[in-house]
């Protein structure tokens, strides 16, 4: 049975690397095309402004949606909150963490640039042990519960966290985490290896167990693509992948794609999305060449065959 690829459209680089009007042309085209889900966060992109703080992508994005009526009904928001630099720069050292008024200030914050009165999902960032698990989890249900926020995610949380946190939330009533987002792609780093992010967390065969057995819970994933080292000869792939495997699934991965005519990047968007664990892949772009490329993953079936040989390289 085929699976129903939800492609997230990854809003990162909007109002720095890629400038206001390109944003506009780029979310038009994404949601002409169909898409729905568009995620950012408090902290994009504060590494690309002058000012060493964020906000400029969820400034566009509700820039974008108070120039076209009617568009919030069609499409879904996601952002975070968390991650914010309390000073210029100051990521890691310096950041807003998962309090309850750090929370409260993040959501209030995100909802004023991105002109909304709530938003279909809201991540906790990244995590935050000098607080309290119970004040987050109390904090992020009451959002819930006062209707600014549909849905919650845990981002860059292990999975024994999220679980914790959920039966917290069921304990006291409250709203818990129903996703996680995490790095994940075809292609693998060495385990233990360190990543260029520092930031980021990599999804694992236990994050998989997890989704799969708790009803409710949804996986998205990052850097999908490997920020363009799939098929950019100028962005090769970080320290990380250089291993044996990586020469193997990248061998099975070119014999799919000439059997089915997608690009190599498609091609992985089919294998992340339709696998026994459905998984919603963010991808991140700054081209219409990249969204149509992206949204064209939808329309590939990989055969039960294909799908066998990638998994089994994999």
């Amino acid at each position: 049975m085929a699976t129903e690829i939800s492609i997230v459209l990854g809003a990162l680089a909007f109002g720095t690397r890629v400038d206001e009007a390109q944003s506009f042309d780029l979310l038009d085209q994404f949601t002409g095309l169909g898409g729905e889900w568009i995620d950012t966060a408090n902290n994009y992109s504060w590494w690309l402004h002058d000012s060493g703080l964020g906000g400029q992508g969820e400034t566009v994005i509700g820039n974008w949606l108070a120039k076209r009526p009617g568009m919030r009904e069609r499409i879904r928001l996601s952002t975070k909150g968390g991650a914010e630099p309390t000073v210029p720069n100051g990521y890691p050292e310096h950041i807003e963490g998962l309090s309850g008024p750090a929370l409260r200030n993040a959501l209030a914050g995100s909802l004023e640039r991105l002109q909304v009165e709530s938003v279909d999902l809201y991540w906790a960032h990244v995590e935050d042990r000098s607080v309290s698990l119970e004040e987050t989890v109390e904090t992020l249900g009451g959002f819930v519960a006062d209707g600014r926020v549909a849905r919650l995610g845990a981002s860059n949380h292990p999975a024994w966290r999220v679980a914790q946190a959920r039966a917290i939330a069921a304990q006291r009533g409250l709203a818990g985490y129903s996703a996680m987002q995490l790095r994940w792609s075809y292609l693998q780093p060495l385990p233990g290896a360190a990543l260029p992010q520092s930031g980021h967390v990599h999804a694992s065969p236990e994050t998989f167990d997890y989704v799969a057995s708790t009803e409710g819970m949804r996986l998205w994933a990052y850097n999908t693509l490997i920020d363009g080292g799939y098929t950019r000869a100028d962005r090769p792939l970080p320290e990380a992948y250089a291993h044996p495997g990586t020469a193997r699934r990248l061998a099975v991965l070119d014999e799919v794609v000439a059997e089915t005519g997608a690009t190599r990047n498609q091609v992985v968007l089919a294998w992340i999305a339709g696998g026994p664990v459905p998984v919603s892949p963010i991808v991140g772009v700054t081209t219409a060449a990249q969204i149509s490329e992206a949204l064209g993953a939808r329309d590939v079936r990989l055969t039960a065959g294909q799908r066998a040989r990638l998994d089994a390289a994999a």
